[in-house]
């Protein structure tokens, strides 16, 4: 009994674990070095490739503890169902201090990266440290922790992982973004019907339509993702009132001019980047996966295409198709079409100006 009781004391090295929110892990260790073995962080060894650099461990620091970290480390495994993690390293500069004190009694190991995505089990085994581990886990959000002491080189129980912490998988992260982006347009996104309609109304051929179309996605791509990385930002007061503009425009357009314009590309690529600006507003508040970011972003865009292209196909089919060779296409479907939409569209604009 008094041998047991001596191994949980000698030897032990604390270790919390921490599953965020953000899909991220966080690990630390702290290692007690008044309960290390004689000769543990004395023996001159190095910290493995698999670990370097590890932040915080200036030349300095490395003469004075770099055994002491090499040893507490080498031997330690982050696994994910199974499969070995590669975290980053740091030693952790202790609340309201301003450097780390080598001579310290305890040294703050954290070991940092991404959860995998699909991930269901952690596990933490450390081969180098002699002794414990003793195992502290929490998913962000949780009261209760779990508890486990690790004896040896043994592997911890798996710690099942909560759903709402871990990421999508990729295959995830494209059917959820895609569906997301396409439900933005339909049925969703009705400014967005009515500008897309709005350009449909003024040509009888699908080939300038959709011209127009891609010009639009591609503003509104490129805008999307400068407003999404933070390199451009506009406030949503001024975006949506412009935006309900650009359906007013293009609406108006179709009722004082008969024919396709040639300016009328380039005017459609500017309120794409409006609309882009929009999307990423919408975006925003759904939040993009940390790990899975441009997947996410690019889905997303994919999507909001193909819920454009789903309104032109069923105009085209319902309207153009059957009635474009008429000659009171224009009078009866044409004007009063665009007039419905500059109506709405004007709303929509008063409507965003004075709330």
């Amino acid at each position: 009994m008094a041998a047991g009781a001596v191994a949980h004391e000698l030897g032990t090295i604390r270790v919390s674990v921490r599953f965020q929110k953000d899909g991220t892990y966080v690990v630390d260790a702290i290692v007690d070095r008044q309960h290390l073995p004689p000769g543990f962080g004395s023996s001159g060894s190095r910290i493995q490739k698999r670990f370097e650099p590890v932040e915080n461990l200036t030349p300095e620091l490395e003469k004075r503890i770099g055994p002491l970290v090499a040893d507490a480390i080498n031997g330690s495994s982050i696994a994910f169902d199974g499969k070995p993690a590669s975290p980053h390293v740091a030693l952790v500069v202790p609340e309201g201090a301003a450097a780390i004190d080598p001579d310290a009694p305890e040294i703050t190991i954290r070991f940092r990266g991404e959860i995998p995505g699909g991930a269901k089990t952690f596990q933490w085994q450390n081969t180098g440290a002699p002794g414990s581990n003793m195992l502290t886990i929490r998913n962000e959000g949780d009261e209760a922790a779990s508890r486990q002491w690790v004896e040896g080189n043994a592997t911890s129980e798996p710690f099942v992982l909560k759903s709402e912490i871990v990421p999508m998988t990729r295959r995830q992260v494209v059917a959820t973004y895609l569906k997301l982006g396409f439900t933005h347009i339909l049925p969703k996104g009705t400014d967005h019907i009515l500008f897309v309609l709005g350009i449909f109304l003024l040509s009888i051929h699908l080939k300038p339509i959709l011209a127009q179309v891609t010009a639009f996605t591609v503003a509104h791509t490129i805008t999307l993702a400068l407003t999404i990385y933070g390199v451009v930002s506009l406030s949503p007061r001024i975006v949506e009132p412009m935006i309900a503009l650009s359906i007013v425009y293009v609406a108006v357009e179709n009722i004082v001019t008969p024919k396709l314009s040639p300016w009328r590309v380039a005017l459609v690529f500017c309120f794409g980047l409006l609309h882009g600006m929009g999307f990423a507003g919408v975006l925003s508040q759904l939040g993009l996966p940390h790990s899975e970011f441009l997947t996410a972003l690019l889905c997303f865009n994919a999507g909001v295409e193909l819920g454009q292209l789903t309104v032109i196909s069923i105009a085209f089919l319902l309207i153009g198709l059957p009635f474009r060779n008429k000659p009171w296409y224009r009078r009866r479907i044409v004007i009063p079409g665009s007039i419905v939409i500059a109506a709405i569209g004007l709303f929509w604009f008063v409507q965003r100006v004075i709330r």
